[in-house]
């Protein structure tokens, strides 16, 4: 069972009701300063009029059998017992009323629980026997206490109002888990819980069948490793079940078409622990991921898994048309992941109906099978080069090729085929789609704003195979428009370092695309900085400054260490000492270098510039009007 507890509020962590034991497997308290001051500053740090959650961790507990809620604390005693002094301290200092109780005790540590049970007394310096008090938890409170009391304090009544928006997940584990096998799996992991990890758990609690839970959990785990293709993450029967015997071919989209992959084994008659929820280790076979010249294949995502549901929870609303009384939030929020799901299940309704638990948790796996298959197939990737070298930009599907147990995956560039096309007529189709998806991800550097993503998945599950080829026009169209409204609308061409990077990056594809054989070389990487080609500050007064720097026509996206060689150096002294940099720089870039082979500083600032900035606003333009 899986509850939402907030810290403050009717029904609350500590009501006075609820009793939690710290076990005896259990280490004793152990947060520091470091610990504990990162709980209060995330805490100070929420939207005080932000009307959202704030999920603040997990509490895995075991209700003790014959004691009314008495539960076992299995895993995140430490926050919970820092929670607790955190309370503690703002009761004694007068902010919160009322008495929190005998509500926290340690098995077996009578130091603890002499210490708990006189806080208050220990806050008004009322310590009667010093030997018995527990050092950890009395330096708790002083850090606690020195957060709130030093000069630049946190104001005491606000971070009330923000506790108030805090909440917890308490999970309880079924009746006979072992627990000291279940702590010795969490402490393995040395990290509390994800909001994955606790959404799973929500979401198969919604299905009753044993069968249906662990082919919930299959799909979950599989989608839920981000390298490689979600194939892999499959045993070989049940891939060829799901993806057929090429295992490639969509999945099916009833509930009822997965009855066979909903056996239950002997081993699993027993309930599902949480620590088997949870659990999202794969081992995959060493004789799939190959390429056929025997090279491990590894790719790298460009979102983690996390933001991956946020992409498809938002493809779910709008393909079945889920009205919400509270729409959801413009950024993807990784935060905000089980208020999101929250919102959806408890607010939304399909066909004019609240939504069904079950229904959505069935529908829901299905989606996210096909999406991440859409996902895989179809959005940009990193071929895997070692840990500390990107790859090249990968824009692939899985094959087969062999047959029985020697079968094997190999990989080769999406097909953007129509009918009956051979492949020397597609294949250019493959690179546009790669180069523009690639513009899109070096702009938006946030997994927070990459709402291409869901617009891109969302066309193709709108539009059948036939439409494939369209994709890289999507793509086109979603780059124009966000230059469109948040550039060229505007007219004002002088934004200076201001100027959104997918205006540069959207000009430097269609640049590419206009002459692909001068530009072969280029691609798109995190150019993070905008470049004043004429300088801002001239170097040492040795040139004019310039009133119309920081035009469009004047400026270039660079990554920082050229930007730092750049220095304020004039366009001609960039060109003398840099020439080799500017030509494998961005495509504006090295037209501007070009430009500048010929000429002068000063013919730069009287009309060169000028013209330049025609012709690149001129390529928008025109751009904007065809796609839309």
């Amino acid at each position: 069972m899986v509850e939402e507890l907030r810290i403050l509020d009717e029904h609350t962590l500590f009501d006075a009701d609820a009793h939690y034991v710290i076990p005896r497997y259990q280490r004793a308290y152990a947060w520091e300063d470091k610990e504990i001051g990162q709980l209060i500053d995330d805490i100070n740090d929420i939207d005080i009029d932000s009307l959202e959650n704030y999920y603040i961790g997990s509490l895995i507990v075991s209700k003790i059998q014959g004691k009314a809620e008495t539960y076992e604390v299995v895993d995140g005693q430490q926050r919970l017992t820092t929670l607790f002094l955190l309370l503690q301290y703002l009761v004694f200092d007068g902010v919160l009323e009322g008495d929190l109780g005998q509500t926290l005790s340690f098995d077996c540590r009578p130091n603890s629980n002499y210490t708990l049970a006189r806080i208050q007394k220990i806050l008004a310096s009322q310590i009667d026997d010093e030997n018995s008090i527990e050092q950890p938890i009395l330096n708790g409170l002083k850090v606690i206490r020195l957060k709130f009391e030093e000069k630049s304090g946190l104001n005491r009544d606000d971070f009330v109002s923000r506790l108030a928006h805090v909440v917890l997940y308490r999970i309880e584990v079924p009746e006979h888990t072992d627990l000291n096998r279940y702590f010795e799996i969490m402490n393995t992991r040395g990290e509390q819980l994800e909001q994955h990890d606790i959404l799973k758990a929500q979401l198969m609690g919604y299905l009753n069948d044993r069968g249906e839970q662990e082919f919930f959990s299959k799909i979950w785990n599989a989608c839920s490793d981000m390298t490689g293709y979600v194939q892999m993450h499959f045993s070989p029967s049940d891939r060829e079940n799901i993806f057929g015997n090429e295992w490639n071919s969509w999945p099916d989209d009833k509930w009822s078409d997965y009855q066979q992959s909903f056996s239950v084994t002997e081993e699993s008659e027993r309930g599902a622990t949480i620590a088997e929820i949870v659990d999202s280790k794969f081992k995959i076979d060493d004789i799939d991921g190959m390429l056929d010249n025997n090279i491990h294949v590894r790719f790298d995502s460009i979102i983690d898994f996390p933001y991956f549901l946020l992409h498809a929870l938002r493809v779910f609303v709008e393909l079945n048309e889920v009205s919400l009384e509270k729409p959801l939030g413009d950024l993807l929020d990784d935060k905000k992941l089980i208020s999101d799901f929250k919102n959806v299940i408890s607010q939304g309704k399909m066909n004019g109906k609240p939504i069904d638990k079950e229904n959505f948790s069935q529908m829901f796996i299905i989606h996210l099978l096909q999406t991440r298959y859409l996902f895989d197939m179809f959005i940009i990737k990193r071929e895997y080069s070692g840990e500390d070298n990107e790859g090249e930009w990968s824009l692939k599907e899985l094959f087969t090729s062999g047959q029985g147990y020697k079968k094997k995956a190999y990989y080769k560039n999406t097909e953007f085929k129509y009918a009956y096309e051979r492949e020397k007529t597609y294949s250019s189709r493959n690179k546009e789609c790669l180069m523009i998806q690639s513009a899109l991800r070096v702009s938006y550097t946030s997994p927070k704003v990459m709402h291409w993503i869901t617009e891109l998945i969302l066309w193709l599950f709108n539009n059948d195979d036939d439409q494939n080829p369209k994709l890289t026009d999507a793509a086109v169209s979603i780059a124009a428009q966000a230059t469109q409204e948040n550039f060229l609308n505007g007219g004002n061409y002088k934004l200076g370092v201001q100027t959104p990077h997918i205006v540069f990056n959207f000009l430097d594809y269609l640049l590419w695309k206009n002459d692909k054989k001068k530009y072969e070389d280029f691609e798109f990487e995190f150019r993070n900085s905008v470049e004043h080609w004429y300088p801002q500050n001239p170097s040492n007064g040795s040139f004019d400054s310039w009133n119309n720097k920081d035009t469009f026509g004047n400026l270039c996206i660079i990554s920082r260490s050229v930007n730092s060689k750049f220095s304020n150096l004039s366009p001609e002294s960039k060109m003398k000492s840099y020439e080799k940099m500017v030509k494998k720089g961005s495509l504006k870039l090295r037209i501007m270098g070009e430009i500048m082979q010929n000429s002068s500083n000063e013919n730069w600032i009287s009309t060169l510039y000028q013209k330049h900035e025609d012709d690149m606003i001129s390529i928008l333009k025109e751009t904007y009007e065809l796609v839309n």
